[in-house]
């Protein structure tokens, strides 16, 4: 299977990932707000992860990713053990 790329947003709590959510369905930038509000260093590069293909990443989020059409934002917080992560597709 070919690579995809996505962003994300890593949270420490569920409530925090959901309210993030919100505020993203209600039309706020997924960059800007991973740049102010996630806990991964990628929030720098507004959560960009670059490419990757099957076996990269811990599988709850890999899964996740590839089952997201591109463009797409989870609307769901995805667990893992570093914390709930807000996944977003770029292609």
């Amino acid at each position: 299977m070919s690579k995809i790329s996505a962003s994300h947003i890593l949270c420490k709590t569920q409530p925090e990932a959901n309210e993030i959510i919100e505020v993203i369905k209600g039309g706020e930038n997924f960059e800007q707000i991973a740049k102010e509000r996630s806990l991964c260093p990628s929030g720098k590069r507004g959560g960009d992860l670059g490419s990757f293909g099957r076996g990269m990443m811990v599988k709850e989020f890999e899964t996740a990713a590839y089952n997201l059409k591109s463009g797409e934002t989870t609307t769901e917080p995805v667990k893992t053990q570093f914390g709930y992560h807000i996944i977003k597709r770029t292609s």
